[in-house]
């Protein structure tokens, strides 16, 4: 970590100066050399400016630049505030909004999507992107809102801006009342699904890797952690975690959703088996997908389970008390889907191929 700290008077910070430093900063994010950049107040018109760099000596002439700029940019940093995006539009010649019309449809908007959640109020899919890779930058993270014919709504609705915001790498995700839960490595973090705004941040001791998420109605919060240790995690409302579940018969466990009757039912990438446990972590029942290779996780009222394979590309369908049936295969990368409860639907994000994939189920 390199730091300076100076004081605003001291500096005589010009609009120019200001703009060559906020230039300086973004070509080091383009270039990857940017990996933290941290803009805290101190009080009394003091600031202190951390960047966290790959390349040190680099850093070290942009703080000098910065230095001889002067700049209130931790002072326009500190009351920048969350955003959300707008549905797709433009501003014409006017200088007047217009929403696309009724009779354009567009696909797409996806950056690493591993998750989905439907969110039946406003008849719209949730997204979850991860963005970049973290290595090239960090806090890329993003939710677009989809129609449900797969057309976008809203490209950015989460994640329009950084002000904020920290959403590094969300996987797995959940609507329970009134709030979008998602996993983000060792973060549960939590949005207003009306507003969009974060709410709650959540970090779990010992988890390398959360995947999957579930949430019961009271919001205690179930999570897989695919990495060693292979774990499911329970997390209070009020943000307590504990294991819920430690080892085998876990093998990379992933998908995670809540049955009928309050049983935590999760899958496993490293083989077939679709593990029910109790509120207590007993396992209470074992049933076999088709394939393995799992990802993916629906449960119906009626007890139904859809389980989608991300490594060979199934969709099986478990209806109580029978063996698994394929409904579609051939999907690559069918990641950790949701059901679409107006349409009648499975929606399956396809990770690194940008897409949605979209299931009818019978009636």
């Amino acid at each position: 970590m390199n730091e300076f700290t100076a004081k605003f008077g001291d500096l005589g910070c010009t609009q120019d100066a200001h703009r060559s430093a906020c230039g300086i900063i973004n070509d080091l994010r383009a270039s990857s050399r940017l990996r933290k950049l941290a803009l805290p107040t101190t009080g009394s018109g003091e600031f202190r400016l951390e960047i966290t760099s790959m390349n040190g000596p680099k850093i070290n002439l942009c703080i000098g630049l910065l230095a001889v700029g002067g700049l209130g940019l931790a002072q326009e940093a500190s009351s920048q505030v969350f955003q959300t995006g707008g549905p797709l539009g433009t501003t014409n010649e006017a200088g007047q909004a217009v929403a696309i019309t009724d009779n354009v449809r567009v696909f797409g908007s996806f950056r690493f999507a591993e998750s989905c959640t439907f969110d039946p109020d406003r008849n719209l899919i949730l997204a979850m992107n991860a963005g970049v890779s973290q290595a090239q930058q960090e806090n890329d993270g993003y939710v677009s809102l989809v129609k449900p014919d797969g057309s976008v709504h809203t490209t950015k609705w989460i994640g329009a801006t950084r002000d904020g915001l920290t959403l590094n790498h969300p996987l797995g995700s959940a609507i329970r009342n009134g709030l979008l839960y998602t996993v983000d490595a060792d973060v549960v973090r939590t949005f207003d699904l009306a507003t969009g705004q974060p709410r709650n941040s959540f970090q779990v001791p010992e988890a390398t890797f959360l995947n999957g998420i579930a949430v019961t109605n009271d919001g205690t919060i179930y999570a897989s952690n695919t990495r060693p240790p292979e774990r499911v995690f329970k997390i209070t409302a009020d943000g307590r975690s504990s294991v819920l579940v430690d080892g085998a018969p876990l093998a990379v466990p992933n998908g995670v959703a809540i049955d009928p009757d309050g049983n935590i039912v999760v899958v496993n990438i490293g083989d077939n088996a679709v593990l029910t446990f109790n509120a207590n972590g007993t396992l209470v029942r074992t049933e076999h997908a088709f394939e393995g290779g799992n990802d993916g996780l629906v449960i119906l009222e009626d007890g139904t389970k859809y389980v989608s394979s991300v490594r060979f590309g199934s969709v099986s369908r478990i209806r109580p008390g029978r063996s698994a049936e394929v409904i579609a295969a051939g999907i690559p990368s069918a990641a950790s889907m949701c059901y679409d409860s107006v349409q009648h639907q499975l929606v399956i994000p396809m990770n690194d191929h940008n897409a949605l994939a979209f299931i009818a189920l019978e009636d």
